[in-house]
């Protein structure tokens, strides 16, 4: 009898989950450009961490006019804090 092997797939595009950060990177890029909102606001997420307040405010924009509550909820905090 022949054991099942479960392989982890990309839940957006069934593809098998990178190994590597550049694959991962690749994949995330494909994501953003197709306007996938929680991939969007996961980069803002990140460029908000690293201090690019600029940039994290254009994804969190981009992301809540995607429709993702999390990204007006940020986008409202970076409001309150002036940045």
């Amino acid at each position: 009898m022949e054991k099942f092997q479960s392989e982890k797939l990309c839940p957006f595009c069934r593809t098998p989950l990178p190994n590597d950060n550049e694959e991962i990177d690749r994949m995330a890029k494909r994501r953003i450009e197709a306007n996938d909102p929680s991939a969007i606001l996961k980069m803002a997420s990140d460029l908000y961490g690293e201090g690019d307040y600029a940039s994290a405010f254009k994804y969190y924009t981009k992301a809540a006019n995607l429709g993702n509550m999390e990204a007006h909820h940020q986008l409202g905090h970076m409001y309150r804090e002036g940045k």
